[in-house]
């Protein structure tokens, strides 16, 4: 049950997501690229994520809502990521991972951690995931890249 209304709810988002991307005035207001997010909206990502941590740490309870803010959170940064990945995502990431270990959210921590390490290597953030990944325990693969795949075929 608590799995369907998890899927109902990042559903939902991805709905008003997606809904709020295709509105012409948006597209008329300076985002930024094809398909990436303004400014404004990844401020607005972040800030929601801030005061998600905020909540946490004062000890104050989750509301159904504040559970959904924090999905739909992960599936706008990953929308965003999957239309045009740009390193201010990187800190959205990484709070967004501190907050789903907090939460005791193991996998979605896991999720973006990696995701940081994937695709923003060259950000102060990288090795941060790293140390975090390996207290986890998570075992990290080293992207291994075509010249070290041809070396490797020589010998």
């Amino acid at each position: 049950m608590k799995n369907l209304v998890i899927i109902f709810i990042a559903f939902v988002g991805i709905l008003f997501w997606s809904a709020n991307l295709t509105m012409p005035a948006d597209a008329a207001r300076g985002t930024k690229g094809k398909g990436g997010a303004s400014e404004k909206q990844l401020k607005e990502l972040d800030t929601t994520v801030i005061n998600l941590t905020k909540k946490y740490y004062t000890r104050e309870l989750y509301s159904p809502k504040d559970s959904e803010d924090l999905i739909n959170a992960k599936i706008m940064a990953d929308i965003q990521m999957d239309t045009s990945p740009s390193p201010s995502l990187a800190p959205i990431y990484f709070k967004l991972g501190n907050l789903f270990k907090l939460r005791e959210m193991q996998t979605e921590a896991i999720d973006s951690y990696q995701t940081i390490l994937e695709n923003f290597q060259d950000t102060v953030y990288a090795p941060k995931a790293r140390k975090i990944l390996t207290d986890m325990g998570v075992e990290i693969k080293e992207n291994i890249t075509v010249d070290e795949v041809e070396e490797e075929e020589e010998f």
